[in-house]
């Protein structure tokens, strides 16, 4: 469990499409095999500390006529932003996926002091 020090807690959310890869035939839709999407999100201001960080899907326009394999996480979590990661394998077909995430974490407060 991650303990936050103070009242200054900060939830910062978004929904995100990460790819549309059937209008230009992208390796998502047209791939074998693993495959892997990546995007650097940013919150809109620091957190004091590395937040909690939930993705999940939102929106996901895909082949049923293959099976269904998708993994999707947060990766490289920072004060600033974190790595949005889709991957899938096989010969599953995704067009389109959107993202929901939210971040969770303390702010700074106004009498912070940076000691360099």
């Amino acid at each position: 469990m991650k303990r936050l020090r103070n009242h200054l807690i900060g939830i910062d959310q978004g929904d995100t499409v990460l790819f549309s890869d059937f209008e230009d035939g992208g390796d998502m839709w047209t791939g074998r095999g693993q495959r892997e999407r990546r995007r650097r999100v940013a919150f809109a201001e620091p957190f004091r500390a590395e937040p909690s960080v939930h993705v999940s899907i939102s929106m996901w326009d895909v082949d049923t006529n293959m099976p269904l394999r998708a993994d999707i996480k947060a990766e490289t979590i920072t004060l600033d932003g974190f790595d949005l990661v889709f991957r899938t394998w096989g010969d599953t077909r995704v067009a389109r996926i959107r993202v929901a995430w939210m971040a969770i974490g303390e702010l700074r407060q106004s009498d912070d002091w940076d000691l360099y």
